[in-house]
């Protein structure tokens, strides 16, 4: 398996993982004008990009998902809540929809809260495992649901206590169920509006988050009441961004 991790603009963090063997790849939440660096990372491994997955439909930045897709020919994915909501066809995901890109395989998590169609990607590779069964899941790349430090905002929406309730709901039933070791890549570090106190560090485990991360071991009503609370200032331009990655604008 291969692993790249780019940061980029907004503070945010795209990914390309997939099995080198197999010559296949997933890339997840490129943004817009970050299509070569996707691009020229699957030449070096010698892979196909098959799916190209958003976290979610992204307010502080301009997805270039569709973008790479064009570019590639492969799948433009987001969770099927999002159907007759965006003007362009995509690959809809479902919860527990399993991904196969060669000797890896990506569970789809999801976990609404920040939006109502965030999603979360738990990824294993079957060659860590002696018999190619049963292996572990090695990391889950969360999205805007849960970073090193902190979670995502619960606002976007317009409904901040109830999407709050979502995102402790998510973070309980799909993410804190994780082994300790599970390893933590989110959409961002410090520098991003998209939750308060995100940590400049670009990676994390389960174990450590959950008992470092402040918001984790709240109740579910102060989670809520602290998460509503302490709500950082509007993306700038998160309209038009929110309007151009629905495809209409």
């Amino acid at each position: 398996m291969f692993f790249r991790q780019l940061a980029t603009r907004e503070a945010t963090l795209s990914y390309l993982f997939g099995c080198g063997s197999c010559n296949v790849a997933i890339a997840v939440d490129p943004v817009l004008g970050d299509e070569q660096w996707f691009i020229d990372e699957a030449a070096k491994q010698n892979v196909k990009i098959t799916h190209i997955i958003d976290t979610h439909v992204h307010a502080d930045h301009y997805s270039g998902g569709r973008a790479l897709a064009e570019k590639t020919g492969g799948l433009y994915c987001l969770h099927e809540a999002n159907a007759g909501r965006v003007s362009f066809p995509f690959e809809p995901l479902k919860d527990g929809q399993r991904i196969e890109v060669g000797n890896v395989y990506v569970d789809v998590l999801h976990t609404p809260g920040h939006t109502p169609d965030s999603i979360c990607l738990l990824v294993t590779d079957k060659r860590r495992a002696p018999s190619g069964e049963n292996a572990s899941p090695w990391f889950v790349v969360t999205g805007d649901t849960l970073f090193v430090g902190a979670v995502g905002r619960p606002d976007l929406a317009g409904k901040e206590k109830e999407m709050a309730g979502q995102i402790y709901d998510s973070l309980h039933g799909k993410l804190l169920t994780l082994p300790d070791e599970v390893e933590i890549y989110a959409g961002h570090v410090a520098g991003s509006v998209c939750g308060a106190g995100i940590s400049g560090k670009p990676s994390s485990t389960m174990g450590f988050e959950k008992r470092w991360n402040p918001m984790l071991s709240l109740s579910r009503e102060a989670f809520i009441a602290e998460l509503s609370g302490n709500i950082p200032p509007r993306p700038a331009e998160m309209e038009r961004m929110v309007q151009a990655n629905l495809g209409k604008a």
